[in-house]
C-alpha cells in the first residue's frame, strides 16, 4: 500500500510540473507579436489531356455464326444393387402388473375445524 502511495505522489508531481511548463509555453505564445498575413500562392492550371478515341464495334449482322455443339456420347446408367431384406425385429414381452398394496385411510378427526 505504501508503494502505491509513493507512486501516486510521484505521478501527481510529474503531472504538476508538466502542466507548469505547458502554461508557461502558452503564455509565451500569447505574448508574441502577431505574424504577418501572407496570401496563398495561386493554384497551378490543370493541363488539358488528350481525349481517347473509342473504337467502333462491328454490327450484329456481320458476326460469323456460332459453331454447333458436338454430340455428346451416351453414358451408361449406373444401377444400384438391390437392398437386402431387413431382419424381423423381435417383440418385447410385456411386464406383468404388480399388485398394489391397499393403504388404510386415517381415522376421522374428533374435532371439527
Amino acid at each position: 500500500m505504501a508503494s502505491f502511495n509513493c507512486f501516486l505522489l510521484a505521478f501527481f508531481l510529474a503531472v504538476t510540473f508538466s502542466s507548469i511548463d505547458v502554461g508557461l509555453a502558452a503564455r509565451r505564445l500569447q505574448q508574441l507579436p502577431p505574424l504577418p498575413k501572407t496570401g496563398l500562392p495561386p493554384l497551378p492550371s490543370i493541363p488539358t489531356l488528350p481525349q481517347p478515341t473509342i473504337p467502333t464495334l462491328p454490327k450484329p449482322g456481320t458476326l460469323p455464326p456460332l459453331p454447333s455443339i458436338p454430340n455428346i456420347p451416351a453414358v451408361p446408367r449406373a444401377t444400384l444393387p438391390p437392398l437386402p431384406n431387413m431382419p424381423s425385429i423381435p417383440t418385447i414381452p410385456t411386464i406383468p402388473t404388480i399388485p398394489t398394496i391397499p393403504f388404510l385411510s386415517p381415522p376421522p378427526s374428533t374435532t371439527s375445524p
